[in-house]
């Protein structure tokens, strides 16, 4: 587990300053059945606040669920997942302890809708389904910002490209201001190019002082993705999932991936995850 401060840098200069930070996740005893199918067996970590970690393994192996399981969406079979001090369930249910974001694969907008009005659509939900004011209007078009879509406030997804798209459900998922944000393969779809450039907007939205966002937590298959993003890699084994091996990223942002350094780590977890096939 990365517990120095100095392992995550901007331009060399150390990320998360001070002492260690606090729990983000507890996850303990984890199991996870449907029906006879178990899908996560007793599987145990912590992530710390202002920890980028990605979830790295074979498909099916049981990442998603997971992501699912912090997110409050499923209730463990048994064990806890804890957010901070709180059951991530009951966190989901009474609007307590860390606010959480979630983001999928697709960007599943609704096409009836501008860009601005979907980023808007999780205020509409949490009120069930009352206007929202003037103020929610304001912090939306400040999160549009973030992701450089300010001129595509009007715009509908029909109109955008398939990066644009991710950026405004990259918003969508940053308007409830979260503490801990929950990535599903985000970029999994898009050209090698424009992923790249969205992941490097993704930790400059980390890194600001814009939002509260202090923790992310990322599915992807994608190697060199999770290499150029994470200051560890849980690497998990085929299903039922279990925890085989974290790796620390010990390389300074922003990571040059012709670097030497760089390539080293890709093939060592590479060799790692090859392994456990």
């Amino acid at each position: 587990m990365k517990t120095s401060p100095t392992l995550a840098c901007v331009n060399g200069a150390p990320l998360n300053k001070g002492a260690p930070s606090p729990t983000a996740i507890s996850v303990n005893a984890l199991h996870i059945r449907f029906g006879a199918l178990t899908v996560i067996e007793n599987m145990d970590f912590t992530i710390r606040s202002q920890e980028f970690v990605s979830l790295l393994g074979p498909s099916g192996c049981g990442k998603s669920t997971l992501l699912r399981a912090i997110a409050g969406l499923i209730a463990p079979t048994s064990g806890s997942v804890r957010l901070g001090d709180v059951d991530a369930v009951e966190s989901k249910q009474d609007n307590a302890g860390l606010r959480v974001g979630l983001m999928f694969q697709k960007p599943l907008l609704l096409p009836w809708r501008t860009t601005l009005e979907n980023v808007l659509l999780p205020v509409e939900i949490e009120r069930g389904g009352s206007r929202v004011d003037d103020i929610d209007i304001v912090r939306a078009k400040r999160v549009l910002s973030l992701v450089r879509l300010t001129d595509f406030e009007q715009s509908y997804p029909h109109q955008l490209s398939g990066g644009m798209q991710q950026r405004a459900a990259l918003a969508r998922a940053l308007m409830s201001d979260p503490d801990l944000l929950l990535l599903d393969e985000p970029f999994g779809a898009l050209d090698e190019l424009t992923r790249d450039a969205l992941n490097e907007e993704l930790l400059a939205i980390w890194r600001s002082t814009e939002t509260r966002l202090k923790t992310i937590v990322m599915v992807t298959h994608s190697i060199p993705e999770a290499v150029a993003l994470s200051d560890r890699i849980f690497v998990f084994a085929p299903r039922p999932a279990r925890l085989a091996k974290v790796v620390d990223i010990e390389l300074p942002h922003p990571r040059d991936q012709e670097n030497m350094a760089f390539m080293q780590s890709v093939s060592q977890v590479r060799q790692l995850v090859r392994s456990l096939s």
